[in-house]
């Protein structure tokens, strides 16, 4: 009784595995972890800058003692509101510069795996066609001796 699980690993090209699938994967994995890392590195100093931002405003408002004070926080928070908004923009643009970058670089990683591919199966066309005029030219005699045997 033969083992079905048992296979001859020689029979298969690890080196064409890794070259075509497993080397762009992981290139691609590791594009796409660096963009988590960057995203998430984003998120955590915008989050530190608007809790500061907000922890100040706060202190702020615990000063209020009068109607002027609360005249000047009020002035403060319109600036503050301004502040805020320019830095939101500014967080959304590195976002956005964050993945148009990935896009570029998945483009790239997709090409040059593309171009990978065609150069392998151009490779192994040209040895199927030199195997297959290898193959008749060895066949010919052998054709020729097997008709003359007849005639």
């Amino acid at each position: 009784m033969t083992n079905a699980f048992n296979f001859d690993s020689k029979q298969f090209d690890t080196a064409q595995l890794e070259s075509l699938f497993f080397a762009p994967a992981r290139a691609y994995a590791a594009l796409s972890i660096d963009l988590t890392e960057k995203l998430v590195n984003a998120q955590l100093e915008a989050t530190k800058a608007y809790t500061d931002t907000s922890l100040a405003q706060l202190r702020n408002l615990v000063e209020v003692k009068d109607a002027e004070g609360l005249k000047s926080y009020l002035e403060g928070q319109q600036q503050v509101a301004k502040e805020l908004t320019e830095r939101l923009k500014g967080d959304a643009e590195k976002v956005v510069a964050l993945q148009q970058e990935f896009v570029q670089e998945s483009q790239k990683l997709t090409e040059s795996s593309v171009k990978q591919v065609q150069e392998s199966a151009k490779q192994v066309t040209e040895s199927a066609a030199s195997a297959t005029s290898k193959a008749a030219k060895e066949a010919a005699p052998a054709a020729k001796a097997k008709t003359a045997a007849q005639a």
